[in-house]
């Protein structure tokens, strides 16, 4: 009898898998071989599409090496591995799906569905860094990963890399022009970096296509707010309304304008909207600094201030403000910034005399001062920059210090170092100079507390400190919502310790370092605009020029809440507003103290 040759027994995906591995690294080509097996019994099998990537690549084979890692992203949703990390996710069990992915990742380190998790991860508890590293690990594994690119571009963005971000949303809109989210985040990018013609073109795309989005309407008029186009802006807001009457930022965007009147049906339609108790706790705050402002035009004082204080009180609960950290880290900086630390370091950092800082209090007349400069031939304005602080910030961490730790980083910076920080902040900022003018504007209010930072890296640059009466300039803060940052400022007492702790470190510059700032009181450039612009220039080195005076003329983008008032001449209106509501501001008079009175010396 002839024995029958017995077939050999089936190897499992399994076992399939693990050869292919083994031999991947010295055989590439029989690896790929196996895998397309796998993959013509099992196409879901993302190790599979993964492994074939590898192969392909080590062949030489890059494009399709490229979509075999593409494939395995999308047969990940088979995975049951990243189903469950992708679950904990979604429900923010961050402990539950970090040990998963980064298990996964140990094992098997190009998966790029399982970096670009992990990358998500890493971003929504402040590692943007690590976050960005890991995106484009994946970006750089597979180029057309749209939707991990889009991520980087979001990272980047959050960073306030407005330029880079761009730079990713154009190749995502390479790929896929139409989708929506990157072009909205693109208009954001560039309405930050001053791209505002093709900010607001991306808007009105989008506002057509989706008609219903109320909060593409809304960032539509936020942009149009900025060229100043101020119907178009109140016909984009109010086209937000009508898709979503509740949305309580809207109605404060409104109120921001400064110049709309709410009508008897627009204090219902908010009042119905906080009554219906469906608003969010971020509505509410809205519809309430809209409400106080709608009560005040019309002259009802004490249901006025009752919007805005619990405006401010619903504020305030969200964030996470001490008034004594912040004395503290005046303290400390005093203490650093003595006569003899600063004529030690005499002469270093970088000669550049390009930007002017106007810092000081929010609503104290900076966005008149930078609209009255710009105004001059020789200095462009641009907006409220971010980089001084991201740049002392990155430095005291990066010396394992905490939000102070800047002020002991900058005692050990060698004389080199503070000249490339000088240059540094000089190419993140070029991206927001659109013209050759010779000196720019930095007008980021809060840069008073990095005021021995910025002289220490930019010795030739010119300060200015905008100053404001106290009580005006508080209660002004008071009734505001500002889009972010400003923590202080929801509070009465916090602001004023917050203001007595400006004037107290301005002070001390003006004595160790006398001259290096420019001081200018609001009330006395209401009061003589040619005498202290003359006074202001001369300062700054340049000659006097009538457009000065004819600031209002001015059409450039303006982004902050006064940017309506800047287009119209010099005006009283708006000073004094804090005596209609004196009986309820004791406690802001109580924390500024001596400084209600003594805040112009």
């Amino acid at each position: 009898m002839t024995a029958r040759t017995q077939p050999a027994p089936a190897i499992s995906i399994a076992e399939a898998l693990s050869f292919a591995r083994r031999t991947l690294p010295a055989n590439p080509a029989v690896a790929l071989a196996q895998l397309r097996e796998i993959i013509g019994v099992q196409p879901e099998t993302a190790e599979a599409h993964r492994l074939a990537a590898l192969a392909l690549r080590k062949l030489g084979r890059t494009e399709e090496g490229e979509a075999a890692d593409l494939e395995a992203v999308r047969q990940s949703i088979h995975d049951p591995e990243l189903i469950e990390a992708a679950s904990a996710l979604f429900q923010n069990e961050l402990h539950v799906a970090e040990p998963i992915l980064k298990g996964r990742l140990r094992e098997q380190p190009t998966d790029v569905a399982a970096i670009r998790m992990l990358a998500e991860l890493a971003a929504r508890i402040g590692r943007l860094t690590d976050s960005e590293n890991l995106l484009r690990r994946a970006v750089e594994l597979a180029p057309g990963f749209g939707a991990a690119r889009a991520n980087l571009a979001t990272v980047l963005y959050k960073q306030n890399r407005f330029g880079d971000a761009i730079e990713q949303l154009n190749l995502v809109l390479a790929d896929e022009p139409d989708d929506p989210s990157s072009s909205n985040l693109k208009a954001a990018a560039l309405g930050r970096i001053g791209g505002y013609e093709e900010a607001v073109a991306l808007y009105d795309a989008l506002t057509r296509r989706f008609p219903d989005h109320a909060k593409l309407h809304m960032s539509h008029g936020h942009i149009l707010k900025t060229v100043g186009r101020q119907e178009d802006s109140i016909a984009a807001y109010r086209a937000a309304l009508a898709a979503e009457p509740a949305l309580g930022e809207v109605w404060w965007s409104l109120a921001n304008l400064k110049t709309v009147r709410f009508t008897g049906a627009d204090v219902d339609a908010m009042q119905a909207a906080l009554d219906s108790g469906a608003a969010s706790a971020e509505d509410r705050y809205h519809l309430h600094f809209a409400l106080g402002k709608a009560m005040e035009d019309a002259r009802q004082w004490e249901p006025s201030f009752r919007h805005y204080a619990e405006g401010n009180r619903l504020r305030k609960a969200e964030l996470d403000y001490d008034m004594a950290d912040m004395s503290g880290l005046v303290d400390a900086i005093i203490a650093r910034f003595t006569p003899e630390f600063l004529a030690a370091r005499a002469g270093q950092g970088h000669a550049a005399r390009d930007p002017i800082f106007i810092l000081g209090m929010p609503r104290a007349g900076s966005t008149l001062i930078e609209q009255i400069l710009a105004s001059h031939p020789q200095v462009e304005g641009t907006m409220e920059l971010p980089d001084i602080p991201a740049m002392a910030l990155r430095e005291g961490r990066d010396s394992g210090g905490g939000p102070r730790g800047w002020v002991d980083a900058i005692a050990d910076m060698t004389s080199e170092r503070l000249a490339e920080l000088g240059a540094e902040y000089l190419d993140r900022t070029r991206i927001q100079r659109k013209t050759d003018r010779p000196l720019f504007i930095d007008k980021l209010p809060n840069n008073w507390t990095y005021l021995g930072f910025i002289h220490l890296i930019l010795p030739n640059a010119t300060i200015i400190d905008a100053r404001r009466d106290p009580m005006d300039c508080c209660f002004s803060n008071f009734r505001q919502h500002f889009a972010r940052g400003q923590a202080f400022s929801y509070d009465l007492a916090d602001m004023g310790g917050y203001y007595a702790d400006y004037v107290r470190l301005m002070r001390h510059f003006d004595t160790v370092l006398p001259g290096r700032v420019h001081r200018v009181i609001h009330e006395r450039l209401v009061d003589d605009p040619e005498g202290e612009v003359r006074r202001l220039l001369d300062h700054i080195g340049l000659p006097f020029d009538p457009a000065c005076l004819r600031f209002h003329e001015n059409d450039r983008a303006v982004r902050t809440a006064s940017s309506e008032q800047v287009r119209r001449p010099i005006n009283r209106d708006g000073m004094d507003r804090w005596r209609h509501y004196d009986a309820w501001l004791g406690p802001l008079r109580d924390a500024l103290g001596d400084v209600a009175k003594t805040w112009p010396e």
